[in-house]
């Protein structure tokens, strides 16, 4: 079976930047990664890469910070009020999740001053090209709750457990 909309794909990936240093390796975590392809659920040129594949191909992909979590955004360094973080005790380099606009946001702390705090909601690895070493582990046809949801589901899910949604 080849990779192909409409079906899950599970496969390991390291992750290294330009310099060739690892920034994540799914194998090292034991944790392989499983997207629902043509769904948007991985990033559009890792995804377009692996399009026509077959179980246990290995690839590589480089992808241009525009491909990747884009180009940083100097608008997106701002200075925010200290009472914004419940942590009296910041420090640059902290990174914290919040709530954004298109969905979960990581910040990153510049610097703490007295009465505020500069961050910077650029993707950390915002600007960066990105090498992923990628060893397809399984292809499989989704299931009509997968389709219906968007993504993959833990095995066993039946239908009844998932709200479906007309398909298109």
């Amino acid at each position: 079976m080849r990779v192909a909309p409409q079906r899950v794909v599970t496969f390991h990936y390291v992750l290294s930047d330009a310099q060739g240093q690892t920034l994540d390796d799914s194998r090292a975590r034991d944790k392989p990664l499983e997207y629902l392809h043509g769904h948007g659920n991985i990033m559009a040129g890792l995804e377009e890469a692996m399009l026509d594949k077959a179980q246990g191909d290995e690839l590589s992909v480089t992808l241009a910070p525009e491909q990747a979590y884009g180009v940083r955004d100097e608008s997106l360094v701002r200075e925010v009020g200290r009472e914004a973080f419940p942590n009296n005790d910041l420090q640059a380099g902290m990174r914290f999740q919040t709530p954004g606009d298109d969905g979960p946001e990581i910040v990153t702390v510049l610097e703490a001053r007295p009465d505020s705090v500069l961050i910077d909601t650029n993707h950390p690895l915002a600007g960066h090209s990105l090498t992923y070493r990628v060893t397809l582990l399984d292809i499989r046809d989704a299931t009509r709750a997968e389709l219906a949801k968007g993504h993959p589901l833990p095995p066993g899910t039946t239908p009844e457990e998932v709200e479906d949604k007309k398909m298109v």
